[in-house]
């Protein structure tokens, strides 16, 4: 989720008459969960003057996205159920969905050994789905299946302009797209894009068929999509060996085998370099392990914490845990579901699966679990190998973060392109209020997704996407009461 409000204006644009200035438009461009729950709590915010709520999304439902959109069994949320809701204040609700429907009836690994329940990623795409459905059907929110290749300026409103050349003007457009699909480096696109056995976006339906049970497979990666296609091969019934490199050769963490509360104080002496946060840390997990804890429960607390924490370092220090610990934060903080870590255990114990560091390069790789120095990265060219590419790239610019390819450049390129991380206030900040006419201040206001990392710091679990969720729609209220005439907002 990638969601940022666009110069919410009042004001109507050249040659329109007071009939069609009736209900404002808010144009959401994106209805993955982020952009299906800003539409939702939109559309249930008591408002005087209830806006027509257009979502843009290419996909048939609402609500799923790249991550929920999968059908792979192997493939399951990563937070337990408990902890998922599109109601921030009843966190449970996805859970007593689950049981009102019976949703994981046949899936007996859902639930595990500790009572959390994990089950399969659709499950949760098909219940955000369940809540947007009811307002699609009544027309408290449309959904047009474009995909969205500009947004224009137009006086003071904005032109949403379709793929297919179809327009909408919006008074205010959210922009709700996140991780694009994976893609392969160059290297390998270039050498192996016509073999039937590499496999450059595995999030696609079937990507995994062309895998035969005995080959060998190159898995470049060691991220949450790496895990998943190794869990979807085992499950498969896979049995050839497996490589899995990346640059470090970290591999991501399970959850702790007991819950935990969050652990530790990171505000009270907050750390202004990257050094005395990384110490502060390292001391609170080793005084955690004397408490018989382990170190999710710290993770957690900086998790909690991380907002603070980032806005007071410098932005050089910033600049540092972005350049060195960012890996080694991301694959304590985004930790794989139960089921796929049992299968990455497995597959390791038979020896199976080896995760090494490298590149795809042909540079040597240095083994993690031996001394042994070897060089499978060489292999990526050998047009024999199965070869997977995990990649998602932060790095590339803000607009390309999507399956809605090129809509803000036009509009957006000078304004996202000045947002930096020593410019939070580019950036709307949760303080944001709009002025007596409605207006932002011509303001961005960015969730905290992968492109705001340098502003906000790590906030991107779907906890956090849901409240911010909540956040977007208030805000979007509030520039519509403000726009509303007093002798429309007080009929008596």
């Amino acid at each position: 989720m990638n969601q940022l409000i666009v110069n919410p204006a009042s004001g109507a644009a050249s040659g329109e008459g007071p009939a069609a200035r009736q209900r404002p438009v808010v144009a959401i461009i994106g209805g993955g969960v982020s952009g299906a729950a800003t539409a939702f709590h939109l559309a249930q915010a008591d408002q005087t003057s209830v806006p027509e709520i257009i979502v843009f999304e290419p996909r048939v439902s609402l609500g799923k996205g790249l991550a929920y959109d999968t059908t792979e069994p192997a493939h399951r949320i990563n937070v337990p159920a408990a902890r998922m809701s599109l109601l921030t204040e009843e966190p449970d609700h996805f859970l007593r969905w689950i049981a009102a429907h019976s949703a994981t009836a046949g899936d007996d690994d859902a639930l595990r050994p500790d009572g959390a329940l994990f089950p399969r990623r659709n499950v949760f795409g098909a219940y955000v789905n369940a809540m947007l459905r009811p307002l699609v059907e009544s027309g408290a929110v449309q959904h047009r299946r474009w995909t969205v290749d500009h947004v224009l300026r137009e006086g003071q409103r904005w032109r949403v302009v379709g793929h297919d050349g179809a327009e909408t003007l919006a008074d205010i457009v959210v922009i709700a797209t996140s991780h694009p699909p994976p893609v392969a480096p160059g290297q390998l696109q270039a050498v192996l894009k016509d073999h039937p056995r590499f496999v450059p976006d595995p999030t696609k339906a079937a990507a995994l068929e062309a895998i035969r049970p005995t080959d060998r497979v190159l898995v470049v990666g060691n991220g949450l999509t790496s895990a998943d296609v190794i869990a979807s091969l085992a499950l498969k019934g896979h049995q050839g060996p497996i490589t899995a490199i990346s640059r470090r050769g970290l591999r991501s963490r399970g959850h702790a085998p007991v819950a935990q509360d969050p652990t530790g104080d990171f505000l009270t002496n907050p750390a202004f370099t990257a050094g005395t946060l990384l110490k502060n840390i390292h001391d609170t997990i080793r005084q955690a392990a004397l408490d018989g804890l382990s170190w999710h429960g710290v993770i957690d607390q900086v998790r909690a914490q991380g907002q603070a924490l980032w806005q007071v370092l410098p932005v050089v220090e910033r600049q540092r845990i972005v350049r060195h610990l960012r890996p080694f934060w991301d694959v304590h903080r985004f930790r794989v579901a139960p089921q796929v870590e049992a299968a990455l255990d497995a597959a390791i114990a038979e020896g199976r699966l080896e995760i090494l560091a490298g590149s795809i390069a042909g540079k040597p790789c240095r083994e993690r679990y031996n001394s042994l120095r070897t060089s499978p990265a060489a292999a990526s060219w050998n047009h024999r190998e199965n070869l997977r590419r995990r990649g998602r790239d932060h790095r590339s610019r803000p607009w390309r973060h999507s399956r809605q390819p090129a809509f803000p450049r036009r509009a957006l390129r000078k304004r996202l392109s000045r947002t930096r991380s020593d410019r939070p206030w580019t950036i709307l900040h949760p303080e944001f209020r709009s002025d007596r006419s409605g207006r932002g201040r011509d303001a961005l206001l960015a969730d905290r997704r992968p492109r705001w990392r340098g502003t906000f710091g790590e906030l991107m679990g779907l906890p956090q996407v849901t409240d911010h969720a909540v956040f977007v729609a208030a805000r979007i209220a509030e520039c519509l009461q403000a726009q509303t005439p007093k002798a429309a907002q007080n009929p008596l």
